[in-house]
């Protein structure tokens, strides 16, 4: 799941909201 990481990486806030999602 590296693109969870690379999310929360470049979109901070909205990476957060991502890694709830899953």
């Amino acid at each position: 799941m590296a693109a969870v990481k690379v999310g929360i990486n470049g979109f901070g806030r909205i990476g957060r909201i991502t890694f709830r999602a899953l």
